[in-house]
């Protein structure tokens, strides 16, 4: 489990393509790489990856054709930067909401409104993700936990406002309009809108 509290970037080292399958490297930063393992768990723009080896501060990964097709991932250069998140702990403080690294679908950037002291972007409003996306409700974007400012199912977008801290930390501040950013809706909104919508169907 994962807390959307992204912990810095990393950079991509190396992208090793074959048909429908991608091993993917990057480089931690110096202080989040101690005590890793084959087999732990590391949110890779909110994407659960499992470490499969490392050595010092650089770890792999191995993506299959299902998380190439559903992420960004698979857009990943070397050179590039991720925003990254380590395993949470038992006891570790939750300052986002509880995610799992499943993403759901991608969101595109419609616009970006940036001021002197805000940040706002602006998303088209996927399919798959347009039940569970309410106003001041949670939602995960490429592994940050976020609420969201605005939901406007009526011209298909839904914002969200980033303070300074969180433009620092992670890659939200190189974004462009157009780019595409994972998303993970937040699992107990989507478990209560599921339970609501089987009732009424069951019902007529």
């Amino acid at each position: 489990m994962f807390t959307g509290i992204v912990q810095g970037t990393a950079e991509v080292i190396a992208c090793r393509r074959h048909e429908g399958f991608m091993q993917l490297e990057l480089k931690l930063p110096a202080g989040r790489a101690d005590a890793l393992e084959a087999g732990a768990s590391i949110a890779v723009n909110g994407t659960c990856l499992t470490v499969t080896s490392f050595q010092n501060c650089n770890v792999c990964f191995d993506l299959i054709d299902t998380t190439l097709e559903s992420t960004n991932l698979g857009e990943l250069k070397p050179g590039g930067r991720v925003n990254f998140e380590r395993a949470a702990r038992i006891g570790d403080e939750i300052g986002g909401h509880l995610m799992s690294g499943h993403i759901l679908c991608c969101a595109r950037i419609s616009r970006i409104e940036s001021t002197e002291h805000n940040h706002h972007i602006h998303f088209e409003i996927p399919k798959a993700a347009a039940p569970y996306l309410l106003p001041k409700g949670f939602v995960g974007l490429n592994g940050c936990s976020l609420t969201l400012a605005e939901v406007d199912s009526e011209h298909g977008e839904f914002s969200i406002s980033l303070i300074p801290e969180t433009l620092s930390q992670t890659t939200f501040g190189s974004l462009q309009p157009g780019s595409r950013v994972n998303l993970e809706v937040d699992p107990q909104t989507q478990a209560i809108v599921d339970t609501v919508n089987l009732y009424m169907a069951q019902r007529g």
